[in-house]
C-alpha cells in the first residue's frame, strides 16, 4: 500500500504537499523480518506500473524477497494518515476499492509453489477485509500451508472500516481465521471485538502501573476456546497519555501459562504506525532466538515494538542487535549517560 500525509502534522485539508511511503500489516511484518536477518518472500498482487514496480523495489531495497508477486490490475491500494497532535487524535481514511489486490481470488497465485521451503506462513485479518474473493484467497493460502506443515501465525488486525463488501462477516471471518493459528497476535480492542467479553483497561501513565493480571488470565481461556491448537497467543496494550506520549506492554499465553512483560514509558514517539506489526516480527524471530524462553520471547517482542515507535514510516527498520541492545538495556529507549 502507498501511505499519504502532511508534513509537520498538519490535517489532511491542510498545505499542498503529500510525503507518500510504502506500507501495510504484512508488508511491515516481512520488513522487520528481513531487518533481523530471516530470510522473507512477501506474496501479494501488485499492477504493472511505475507505482506496483516501484513498491517491489522498496521491499527487495530493504531485503524482502519479491519473486511470487502476482502482477496485475491498475492500482496500489491507499491510505491516508492524519497525524495526532496534542489532544487531536490521528485518523486514517483508506482508498483501496478497485486497488490490484481488491481483484485478488483463488487460484491466481500458486501457493504451493509460493510456499516451498518456507517454515511460516503470516497472514492478518485484513487480508480477508477488502473483498470476498480475497477472503477465499486468504483461506486457500492457509489451507495448502497447512497440508504442507508450516506454522499459521495470524494477526487479527480487525479494522472495522475496510468491511464493506456484501455478506461480509467480520466477527465470523476472523474466528475461523483463529482456529487454525499456530502463533496468534491481536491487542484488547480485537479481542474484545471478537469474544465479546469487555476490554480489560490498560491506563498506565508510570512503568509502575499494576496490571490485573488475574483477569487477563479469565480472558485468556475465553479465547483460548475459539483457537484450540493454537499454541502461544500474544496480547498488545497501548495506553496513549498524550499524541506523542505512550506506555506500551504486551502478555503472552504459552505452555499453559501467562507471561508479562514490563512496562515502557515511551516519551517522545516519531511515528506509531506498524507497532503491532514490529511485535509480530520481533515475535517471529525471537521463536528461533529462544525456542524454549518464553519470556525472551515476549520481551525481544515488546523491545521490537518500543523501537518502531521511534521510527517514521510504517516499516521498523531495526536489526536484532539494535532491539538486543534495548530488551538488555531495560527498554532505555534513550539512555543519555550512555554518551556522555
Amino acid at each position: 500500500m502507498l501511505r499519504f500525509s502532511k508534513e509537520d502534522k498538519r490535517r489532511l485539508s491542510q498545505g499542498r504537499m503529500f510525503c507518500g511511503n510504502y506500507g501495510g500489516s504484512e508488508a511491515n511484518v516481512a520488513v522487520s523480518l528481513a531487518m533481523q536477518g530471516e530470510d522473507v518472500e512477501y506474496v501479494t498482487r501488485l499492477p504493472a506500473s511505475q507505482m506496483g514496480r516501484a513498491g517491489a523495489m522498496k521491499l527487495r531495497e530493504l531485503g524482502v524477497g519479491t519473486h511470487h508477486i502476482l502482477y496485475g490490475g491498475d492500482r496500489v491500494g491507499v491510505y491516508y494518515f492524519e497525524e495526532a497532535a496534542s489532544i487531536r487524535n490521528a485518523s486514517v481514511a483508506y482508498d483501496r476499492a478497485n486497488s490490484s489486490y481488491y481483484y485478488l481470488e483463488p487460484g491466481m497465485i500458486d501457493w504451493r509453489k509460493a510456499l516451498a521451503g518456507a517454515d511460516v506462513l503470516h497472514v492478518s485479518g485484513i487480508t480477508a477485509a477488502i473483498t470476498q474473493p480475497a477472503a477465499d484467497a486468504t483461506f486457500e493460502a492457509i489451507s495448502i500451508a497447512e497440508e504442507m506443515g508450516l506454522m499459521i501465525s495470524i494477526d487479527l488486525n480487525y479494522r472495522k472500516n475496510l468491511w464493506h463488501y456484501e455478506g461480509a462477516q467480520p466477527r465470523e471471518t476472523l474466528k475461523r481465521m483463529m482456529a487454525h493459528a499456530d502463533v496468534m497476535f491481536g491487542d484488547v480492542i480485537e479481542y474484545e471485538f471478537i469474544t465479546g467479553h469487555p476490554k480489560i483497561p490498560f491506563e498506565a501513565v508510570t512503568t509502575d502501573y499494576q496490571m490485573p493480571l488475574n483477569a487477563y488470565r479469565q480472558w485468556y481461556e475465553e479465547i483460548r476456546e475459539l483457537c484450540p491448537r493454537c499454541r502461544k497467543i500474544m496480547i498488545g496494550m497501548r495506553n496513549q497519555i498524550s499524541s506523542s506520549h505512550h506506555t506500551l506492554t504486551a502478555l503472552l499465553w504459552a505452555d499453559g501459562k501467562m507471561y508479562n512483560a514490563k512496562i515502557v514509558d515511551i516519551p517522545n514517539v516519531v511515528d506509531p504506525m506498524g507497532v503491532g506489526d514490529a511485535f509480530d516480527g520481533g515475535f517471529l524471530h525471537a521463536l528461533r532466538l529462544f525456542p524454549d524462553d518464553n519470556q525472551r520471547i515476549l520481551d525481544y517482542s515488546l523491545a521490537a515494538a518500543s523501537l518502531k515507535n521511534t521510527i517514521a514510516g510504517d516499516f521498523n527498520l531495526s536489526t536484532e542487535e539494535e532491539i538486543m541492545e534495548v530488551m538488555n538495556d531495560n527498554y532505555q529507549i534513550l539512555d543519555i549517560k550512555k554518551y556522555d
